[in-house]
C-alpha cells in the first residue's frame, strides 16, 4: 500500500506542474485515506518477516503518510485517517480544510486498499453485509449490500497545483450518523444533515 500510494503520489504532484526539487522543505500536506492493513496479518505467518525493519514500518497505517512526505520532503500537516469506506472521502476533507483556512499552501489527499487476505470479506459476508449481486448500488432502492474493493488514487489541491491539473472542491462536509438500527446501518436523518452541510459550505443550492 505504501508503495502505491508513494507511485501514485508523485504522478499526481507531477501532473499538477510541481517538480520535486522545489517541494523539498515546503509546507505541502499529506493526507492520506488507508484502512485495514492486511500485509501486517500476512507477515504474521512469517516469522523471519517480523524482525524487518521494514516490516515495522511497512504495515503501520500512521506510517504511510510519513513516509511520502519523508520521500518528497513535505513538512506541512501529515495524517492518515480510517474511516473505513469514507477514508477517501476524508482524507480529501482534510486537505480541502487545510489549504482553505490557509495551514498550508497546498495538499496532496491520497488513499490505497488492498484486499490480500480473505477473513474480512468472509466474515462480511456471514454477517449479511455484502451485496449478493456483487454490486453497490448507493441511494438506490434496489441496494443490497456493500461490495469490498481495491483500489489507490491521489489528487493535489492548492495554489501549488498548476497547469489544471488541480482538484476544484466546492465545499465538503463530514459528519457520523450517531445512533441508528446498529453499528452498520445508516441513519437517514444524519445523513440529510450531512448532505445539507455540504451543499452549504459549497454554496450550491439544495
Amino acid at each position: 500500500q505504501q508503495r502505491l500510494l508513494l507511485e501514485v503520489g508523485y504522478e499526481a504532484l507531477h501532473a499538477s506542474g510541481a517538480r520535486r526539487d522545489a517541494l523539498l522543505g515546503t509546507e505541502v500536506g499529506v493526507f492520506v485515506g488507508i484502512e485495514r492493513p492486511d500485509w501486517a496479518l500476512l507477515q504474521a505467518r512469517a516469522p523471519a518477516a517480523r524482525s524487518s525493519v521494514y516490516a515495522v514500518t511497512g504495515d503501520t497505517t500512521s506510517v504511510a503518510s510519513g513516509r511520502l512526505a519523508f520521500v518528497l520532503g513535505l513538512q506541512g500537516p501529515c495524517v492518515s485517517v480510517d474511516t473505513a469506506c469514507s477514508s477517501a472521502l476524508v482524507a480529501l476533507h482534510g486537505a480541502w480544510a487545510a489549504t482553505t483556512c490557509g495551514e498550508c499552501p497546498g495538499g496532496l489527499a491520497s488513499a490505497v486498499s488492498l484486499k490480500l487476505v480473505p477473513q474480512p470479506s468472509v466474515a462480511a459476508a456471514a454477517a449479511g453485509m455484502l451485496s449478493v449481486d456483487g454490486r453497490c448500488k448507493t441511494w438506490d432502492v434496489r441496494a443490497n449490500g456493500y461490495v469490498r474493493s481495491e483500489g489507490v488514487g491521489a489528487c493535489v489541491l492548492g495554489a501549488n497545483a498548476a497547469n489544471g491539473a488541480n482538484v476544484a472542491v466546492g465545499g465538503l462536509a463530514v459528519r457520523q450518523d450517531g445512533r441508528s438500527a446498529s453499528l452498520t446501518a445508516p441513519n437517514g436523518s444524519a445523513q440529510r444533515v450531512l448532505l445539507g452541510a455540504a451543499l452549504s459550505v459549497s454554496s450550491v443550492s439544495s
